[in-house]
Order: structure tokens, then C-alpha cells, then sequence
């Protein structure tokens, strides 16, 4: 699949009978705004620790969107494994990334929310990221991306009209949040030693690997189409034969 091909799944719909196909990638968007009857509802698909971790958050806010983010994460997944939503087991890497255990391994996804929504990126074909941001108009975002971006990408940033600079900003911090939770260390991944495009009207693409520059061709970026307000990318490494956006429906 070209780069372009990714830029093709441009709608979300709903799905109930999830089949992987080879060489396919499947991401998920999640409405966090769930009625209270919902979310308690919900809460019982988490496990105990998680349902101590739902409990902590001190506004209901942050509360409904940890139980509903999470809740379909497990719903989802059981989907694919065709199991229950409470067997599902995760561990985490030395860097603190999720991932199924045991048998389950094979499935990859991430997830990532921002505001009022979710996205779930899964996969067979290897380590994924996905990111999703909420645009704020008043961030500093010049002044973060001098300090974490790297030096084409300020460059780039600061060449475009200013109209055009708030987005782009966070175009390029999604691309790179996908890009280092697909690799899979985290913050230990340093944002300035790669680059990847950034320009609205432009595809994304990763453009520079400082410590591996030969396998710029093998990573695979793209933009994801979350709603208005929002910007949302996906990384993978590795061939995609297609890209499909799902829309999460609540359990009957």
C-alpha cells in the first residue's frame, strides 16, 4: 500500500463483526460523552484495578471519559479475540506501553484520547501509535516546538503564514506522539532526532530518522480524520494493504 492509499479511508462506520484481514489496520473513534447510566454500565467491564484507577479522578469528567476510553478498549479488542471483555489480560513494556499478554500478542494497538474522544488503532502487522489532540487556538505552540521538535520542523512551522501555524503545530505533535508510542519507548525516544511533514495540504510522511536513516521508507504515516477541532495521526512500520475507520457503539 503507497503512502497516498492511506489517505483514502476518510469515514467511520459502524462495524460489528471484527475480522483482521493480513496487512490491514483498523482504527477505532470512541465518543467519550456517554449518559451517566452508560458509564456505570460500562464500569463493569473494567477490571478491579482499573475500576480503582476510574475511582481516583476527582471530577466526574475525568471519570467518565477514563471508564468509557477503557471499557471500549476492552470491548473492542474481545471483538477481534472473540472472547469476553473481562478475560483480557495486559501487561506493559520496560517504557510502560500496553500490550496483550500470552496468547493474545499477536493483536497490536494503541490508544489515545483527547476532549471528548477516543481512537484505537489495531493491528496484526506490528507495533502501532496512534495519537489524538484537541486543537486550543491559545497554546503556546511556537514555543514548544522550539524546544521538542526538530530543526527542519521549526523551520518548516515558523515558514507558514501565521493563519496556518496552529495547525500545522499540531499536525506535526500528533505525528510524532503516533510515531514514538509505535516505537514504543516513550519520552525516551527524543522528538528532535526525527522529522516528519507537517504542512496542512501536504501528505504525512515521516522525512529524516537521525539513527536509522534507511528506514525512512518503511514507516507508514497518516492523518485521521477525527471531527472538527480535533487533528489525530497514525504510525506504523511495516506494508498496509488498507486502512479502515470504525465508529464504537455502545454494548446493547
Amino acid at each position: 500500500m503507497d503512502h497516498n492509499a492511506l489517505h483514502e479511508a476518510q469515514h467511520w462506520a459502524p462495524l460489528t463483526n471484527a475480522i483482521l484481514m493480513p496487512g490491514a489496520v483498523h482504527v477505532w473513534r470512541v465518543a467519550l460523552q456517554q449518559p451517566r447510566a452508560m458509564v456505570e454500565r460500562l464500569m463493569s467491564l473494567l477490571s478491579a484495578d482499573e475500576q480503582t484507577r476510574a475511582r481516583r479522578f476527582r471530577f466526574e469528567r475525568g471519570f467518565r471519559r477514563f471508564v468509557v476510553a477503557h471499557a471500549a478498549l476492552r470491548d473492542i479488542l474481545a471483538r477481534y479475540l472473540a472472547r469476553s471483555p473481562h478475560t483480557i489480560s495486559f501487561g506493559a513494556n520496560a517504557y510502560g506501553k500496553p500490550h496483550l499478554m500470552d496468547a493474545d500478542n499477536w493483536l497490536q494497538f494503541n490508544l489515545s484520547h483527547s476532549g471528548e474522544w477516543a481512537l484505537l488503532a489495531v493491528t496484526a502487522i506490528g507495533p502501532v501509535g496512534v495519537d489524538v489532540e484537541q486543537v486550543r487556538k491559545d497554546f503556546g505552540g511556537e514555543e514548544i516546538a522550539r524546544r521538542f521538535f526538530s530543526a527542519s520542523e521549526v523551520d518548516a512551522l515558523l515558514a507558514l503564514p501565521a493563519s496556518l501555524r496552529t495547525e500545522a503545530f499540531f499536525l506535526c505533535w500528533t505525528r510524532k506522539e503516533a510515531f514514538i508510542k509505535a516505537v514504543g519507548m516513550g519520552v525516551s525516544f527524543p522528538l528532535e532526532s526525527f522529522s516528519v511533514s507537517l504542512h496542512p495540504h501536504e501528505p504525512a510522511r515521516v522525512l529524516w530518522l537521525r539513527d536509522a536513516p534507511q528506514e525512512v521508507d518503511s514507516w507508514r504515516l497518516a492523518e485521521l480524520p477525527v471531527g472538527s477541532g480535533y487533528v489525530a495521526a497514525l504510525a506504523l512500520k511495516g506494508d498496509i494493504s488498507s486502512l479502515q475507520l470504525w465508529q464504537w457503539q455502545t454494548p446493547q
